[in-house]
């Protein structure tokens, strides 16, 4: 199955525990090395500049990336971490995503920082019957100092298969983080709404929530965490057209990573790990008609 990715590739400098390390990410590197492991053909909608070492992890990987080279440098993040908590600043913008038409399985939206403009959003909806967004770049804005705050943003959720929002990002888009504001979400027209927060997973999907909670184990780098959870659901629904399975190996994935106890790309868990923890989930399951 193929899966079209939308989102900047990203260098981040990364302060944990008193050091600093300098490492690739964004969607496209966590969300397009996740869906290669679960056997997807990745084609990234992307940019990047002549910092970007693309040659190692894009062409090594077989992520496909026409037009993705920018003579502007790449998109940088400093990521500040300290447990689950982070705080993020925004150092350099590369230039928009271009976009023609394109065929794939399924479309997976996220920027990361302002590169996708509406426009180009709302014209790639008409080319896929299956779009998962996370709108995290959508709501995304820097102070004075850059550092990254959520603003109240108004998103045309029409022809959303799938969202994934964080407490913050569903305060953004609605009032508050509870059921009616999941509710409000649905009602917009998106039929699979996840909500995260910290270990907790809730799927709201027709009138009922299904949720599963993380194991309570010692957290080390998260950077990356939430791509390979919501990844790993947008390919699980995609080829299995089960959102409950979605929902735990998405689980799967994430505690996969984590148990790696590794440091950036390294903690991309396997595809028979993720299996492993998804069928530990799927006996976990709880749910409650809403």
């Amino acid at each position: 199955m193929k899966l079209d990715i939308f989102s900047h590739c990203t260098i981040d400098t990364i302060e944990l525990d008193g050091s600093v390390t300098e490492q690739i990410g964004g969607v496209s590197c966590y969300g397009g090395l996740t869906a290669r492991k679960l056997k997807f053909e990745v084609n990234l909608h992307t940019k990047f500049g002549p910092d970007f070492p693309h040659d190692e992890y894009l062409v090594k990987n077989k992520l496909t990336h026409e037009n993705a080279q920018s003579s502007k440098p790449t998109t940088r993040f400093t990521i500040k971490l300290s447990g689950t908590d982070r705080m993020m600043y925004l150092t350099n913008t590369c230039e928009s995503i271009e976009y023609s038409t394109s065929k794939a399985d399924g479309f997976l939206v996220s920027p990361v920082f302002d590169e996708i403009p509406t426009e180009i959003f709302e014209n790639l909806k008409k080319d896929c019957d299956f779009i998962f967004l996370d709108p995290q770049g959508f709501l995304r804005r820097v102070d004075t100092e850059k550092k990254v705050f959520l603003e109240k943003t108004d998103i045309n959720l029409s022809q959303i298969n799938a969202i994934k929002l964080s407490r913050d990002e569903i305060i953004s888009l609605t009032d508050g983080a509870t059921i009616s504001d999941m509710k409000s979400i649905q009602k917009r027209g998106v039929k699979h709404v996840l909500l995260t927060e910290k270990k907790e997973i809730s799927l709201l999907v027709n009138d009922r929530i299904y949720s599963i909670t993380l194991p309570n184990n010692k957290v080390y780098d998260t950077t990356g965490l939430g791509d390979i959870f919501f990844t790993t659901f947008c390919c699980t629904l995609l080829k299995e057209s089960d959102f409950l399975w979605a929902l735990c190996f998405a689980g799967g994935a994430a505690q996969a990573a984590l148990d790696t106890k590794e440091f950036g790309l390294n903690k991309i868990p396997e595809k028979n790990d993720i299996e492993t923890n998804g069928s530990y989930f799927y006996n976990t399951v709880k749910f409650k008609q809403v």
